[in-house]
């Protein structure tokens, strides 16, 4: 595994607010602040040890605002785009003589303000569009047209996500709420047509006060004061479990709230089953890795229980984390890539590549090499891969929400400042044949060499590998049942 930022020209040192992998092809389509969206082949820095790398192929120019999503469609035919002013844009591939090249197909036109997430059906006939106006509108992209608007936020919709097996569909405001929407289709004329109710508004949880007798009422999101115009969320590839970020979550009435993703099992989606904590910043962006792998039996102590394993990654403002369905800890910790905000994360169609973008102008680029993830396996292969009588969310009885496992390490968080300040990339593996990681505080606690900044954008991220401290360590990432 190796990794860190690619010093080229993105889009003019603009910030790049968004990026996609094509799901086939493997090239990488960024959108940035110019206007503009560029294509790119990633190149493997595995023969030479060094950081992957990215060549320019080709820009498609169209949008006169800042890109801020774009979405590949399921058979890699079709790319949309959503840009400030409510810009929406689908472009097709076409196939020439001269190779292949991407054209506007249609402009998608009904959102007011700016669009800011989006994301396909699995079927790729229909898209569903979040922006500033407020709302989330279903498209039929077979006719380019608006199918259901969603209107029930309060603020702005900040991140989309369409259930794999197309039953739910589910969006993330600054409102501070997540709303699950249920398909309950509607027939006209003997057609059955899709129609999108409000199944679960999540807000707030109920937390016991001092006096055992009184609960009080906690909001589990960040408000409109986080950082970031993006909170995208993710679901799973089997759509078990849905992963959500811009957590925010008190221990106890009387605590200081963690910044937190959530993941909510599809057996039980009015509440969140487990907490994924991060480190000072908020979690801006989580996302699948498109393969699923085969369980390596290495461990009993998973959050999750899958007949096989996930990957995936949860972006805060400025770190990285990834985590293995099947491990307790992250497996591997990134911090310190960019000078500014962390914008949108992808992940390659072989799950080969992790790739970052940022409001610095910069992406990273993440590689893993000799099948370090395990061996991908189809879904279909399991018998109970498409199967809900599973439960993917595991609860120990020695997993408890306490004050002492999240209380906020002072030293750490200097460590993790400087490290920011210092541009020191850190990337913690687990030490070989092992799934665990020890927690984030042993990570930024080791001693790490001082590099000078300009040297720094220039170099892949350090390795450091952790071994196990013989005494226990507050495990301020470990993921946390919520009773």
């Amino acid at each position: 595994m190796r990794g860190g930022t690619v010093q080229i020209n993105w889009h003019d040192t603009k910030p790049v607010l968004t990026l996609d992998f094509h799901p086939f092809s493997g090239l990488l389509a960024t959108g940035g602040a110019d206007f503009d969206i560029k294509l790119w082949l990633i190149n493997s820095g595995e023969g030479e040890k060094k950081v992957p790398s990215a060549s320019y192929h080709n820009s498609l120019s169209y949008h006169g605002s800042a890109v801020n999503a774009l979405r590949f469609s399921p058979s890699g035919e079709e790319l949309a785009s959503g840009a400030d002013g409510g810009e929406l844009i689908l472009w097709k591939l076409h196939s020439t003589d001269a190779g292949q090249s991407w054209k506007v197909l249609k402009t998608l036109s009904f959102h007011r303000k700016d669009v800011l997430d989006l994301q396909w059906s699995s079927d790729g006939a229909f898209l569903i569009s979040g922006s500033v106006d407020n709302s989330c509108i279903i498209w039929d992209m077979n006719k380019g047209s608006v199918h259901q608007i969603l209107e029930a936020h309060c603020h702005y919709v900040q991140g989309v996500a369409w259930d794999p097996l197309a039953k739910y569909v589910a969006s993330l405001s600054s409102d501070r709420s997540l709303r699950i929407c249920v398909n309950k289709p509607t027939k006209t004329k003997g057609i059955e047509k899709m129609n999108h109710v409000c199944q679960h508004v999540i807000t707030k949880v109920d937390q016991q006060t001092a006096d055992s007798s009184k609960s009080a009422k906690s909001h589990l999101f960040h408000d409109e004061t986080l950082p970031s115009f993006f909170r995208r969320l993710s679901w799973s590839p089997d759509g078990s479990f849905l992963l959500v970020p811009a957590g925010s979550y008190k221990i106890s009435p009387v605590s200081e709230p963690i910044n937190t993703a959530y993941v909510f099992s599809r057996k039980d989606l009015s509440r969140p089953a487990l907490l994924l904590p991060s480190a000072s910043k908020p979690v801006v962006a989580v996302r699948f890795c498109p393969k699923s792998f085969s369980l390596r039996g290495t461990t009993t102590s998973a959050s999750f229980k899958l007949p096989y394993r996930f990957i995936f990654a949860v972006a805060t403002l400025n770190s990285l984390y990834i985590y293995d369905t099947e491990s307790v800890q992250p497996i591997a910790v990134y911090a310190g890539l960019h000078y500014a905000a962390i914008t949108d994360i992808s992940w390659s169609p072989t799950g080969k590549y992790l790739a970052i973008s940022s409001q610095d102008g910069y992406c990273s680029l993440v590689e893993f090499v000799d099948d370090e993830l395990g061996s991908p396996i189809c879904l279909s292969e399991d018998k109970n891969a498409t199967s809900n009588e599973h439960t993917p969310i595991k609860k120990p009885g020695d997993v408890r929400m306490t004050e002492e496992t999240t209380r906020k390490d002072d030293n750490s968080r200097d460590v993790e400042a400087e490290n920011s300040a210092g541009k020191q990339a850190i990337l913690a593996e687990t030490s070989e044949g092992s799934q665990k990681l020890p927690a984030e505080t042993n990570v930024v606690k080791q001693p790490s060499p001082v590099v000078d900044t300009n040297e720094q954008k220039q170099e892949s991220s350090k390795l450091i590998n952790t071994p196990a401290e013989s005494k226990p360590a507050r495990r301020r990432i470990t993921p946390m049942a919520i009773d």
